[in-house]
This record gives C-alpha cells, structure tokens and sequence, in this order.
C-alpha cells in the first residue's frame, strides 16, 4: 500500500450490495470522518451480481442493515446496489470481499489480481474469517461487529502504511 500520494480508493464487495458490503462503506466512512481523515479516501461498494438490481435500477438497502447503522449512529443517505464491473479493477486501490466466494468472484470477473489489490475484510484482523452474512443468517448484529472490527484494522493499516 505505500506510495499513495492522493487519495486511497476502496470498494467494499459482497454478493449483492445491500448487506454487508454498505454496511462497510458506511461504517468506514463514518470511522474515517470521526478521525479527522476522510479526504484521504474515496470510499464505495459494489456486488459481484446482478441479483438486486432489477431492471437497470439498484435495490436499496436492506432495511435490517439500514436499522443496524442508524442504531449505531451512521448515516447511510440513498445507497443503491452497483454491480462491479471488469474496468473497476484499473480505478480503484483496494477491492475488500467480504467472504472467500466474493474474493473468487472478484478474480474471475476481474482475470486474476496481479496488482494484489483484492483483499478479504477481516484479513486486516487476526482472524481472517468471512463476515457472517446476515441475509441467510439472519444475525446482522454480528455481521456489524465482523464489519466495524474489521473496518477498524483496515483503517489502522491504511493510515500506518500511508504515514
């Protein structure tokens, strides 16, 4: 990661961009905003399917990960389900999946990763599990916990590497 002389740009990716994947976004931005060094990321989310985008249009949200933030305080705005895409790779630094399905997908869609920009979340802290996906298991307070431990260590590398 060092070199970045501007701005750092992180995707977050999970399966369809209206769980976990926002729920990172957000909790890193807000995290970042908090320490004073937002202007250092270019911060979004994207799906590696097309399952919650009907028609050209996103879906929303998932209004239990939506509760989850505004529990905790996090503003979330009108974010709509993005669908990654091939040329993604080549505009942005960091591709975060949230599980290993997402980091195979990732390397399919994207032909490998030979500038070793795709990375799994919780791999920035010692466990390096998936984020437990809360649409099957229905545990979105443990999905936030995985998320914000694991947007915590991200942040710390980011900010250490960078310095």
């Amino acid at each position: 990661m060092r070199g970045y002389a501007t701005m750092i740009k992180v995707l977050f990716i999970c399966h369809g961009n209206i769980c976990r994947s926002p729920m990172a976004e957000f909790i890193f931005k807000s995290m970042a905003n908090n320490l004073g060094v937002s202007d250092k990321f270019s911060v979004c989310s994207r799906a590696t399917s097309d399952e919650e985008i009907w028609n050209g249009v996103g879906q929303p949200i998932y209004p239990k990960a939506k509760e989850q933030l505004l529990y905790h305080g996090i503003a979330i705005g009108d974010k709509k389900a993005i669908k990654l895409k091939r040329n993604d790779y080549y505009e942005a630094d960091m591709f975060i999946g949230m599980d290993s399905a997402n980091i195979r997908n990732m390397k399919i869609l994207f032909g490998g990763d030979a500038d070793y920009k795709i990375h799994k979340l919780l791999e920035f802290t010692e466990s390096n599990s998936d984020v437990v996906d809360p649409w099957y298991s229905g545990d979105f307070d443990k999905a936030y916990n995985d998320i914000e431990m694991g947007c915590n260590a991200l942040l710390s590398f980011l900010l250490f590497e960078n310095s």
